[in-house]
């Protein structure tokens, strides 16, 4: 076997040897399921390269979609509830950032969020809340937005996510700025900087600037 292969992978190969040359095929299934799981993680990954690439170039990939809904399905056969939830996240992300489709989103982004709080998985239940936070917005829901962003935040800043605490700072700011209060905004996005520039977050480092210059606050 190539060396750095998964380990998922290697312990396939030994059991099609072992059923093969060995005579006991009961370790297929075993292998069968290693296989789906890996299959399930590298779809997941994937689909959040191509999201990365329509954030740098604005264009859709087709293949995005795909991706993670196979992600999903898989996750949910092999019963990894962490794995489904945060496949659905995405899902529900293609739909609402991509395809300005919060309808559909919406129920994605509901399960994904029941999925997440029963695995414990507070990092995807951040972003869960944040991008349901977007939603509220959208709606007129201010307060129910801000109180999204700000559980969102405290995950986060519980996790030592920095560029993710900063990331929400700049919606609380824009928030606080929509409700007529600049002091409140300007504070919040000299955290954000702060906190951008500590952890080496140069692209949310740019949000902030471009926040600034929307709230007249450069």
């Amino acid at each position: 076997m190539t060396e750095g292969l998964d380990a998922r992978l290697v312990r396939a190969q030994e059991r099609y040897e072992l059923a093969v040359f060995g005579g006991d095929a009961k370790p297929l299934n075993e292998a069968e399921r290693d296989l789906a799981a890996l299959d399930a993680d590298v779809a997941l990954a994937r689909g959040r390269i191509l999201h990365a690439r329509f954030l740098d170039t604005g264009l859709e990939d087709a293949a995005e979609l795909p991706l993670f809904e196979r992600a999903a399905g898989l996750y949910r056969e092999l019963g990894d509830a962490r794995g489904e939830g945060e496949s659905l996240f995405w899902v529900g992300t293609v739909h609402q950032v991509i395809r300005q489709d919060q309808a559909t989103a919406d129920p994605a982004f509901s399960r994904a969020r029941e999925l997440a709080t029963a695995a414990g998985d507070e990092l995807t239940l951040s972003y869960v809340l944040r991008h349901l936070c977007f939603g509220e917005q959208a709606a007129g829901r201010v307060d129910a937005a801000r109180e999204l962003l700000t559980e969102s935040t405290r995950l986060r800043r519980k996790l030592s996510f920095t560029p993710g605490v900063a990331a929400n700072l700049i919606g609380l700011a824009d928030l606080a700025a929509s409700d007529g209060d600049r002091e409140s905004a300007r504070e919040l996005l000299d955290e954000a900087a702060g906190l951008a520039a500590a952890s080496g977050a140069n692209g949310v480092g740019r949000w902030i600037e471009e926040a600034r210059k929307e709230f007249s606050l450069a």
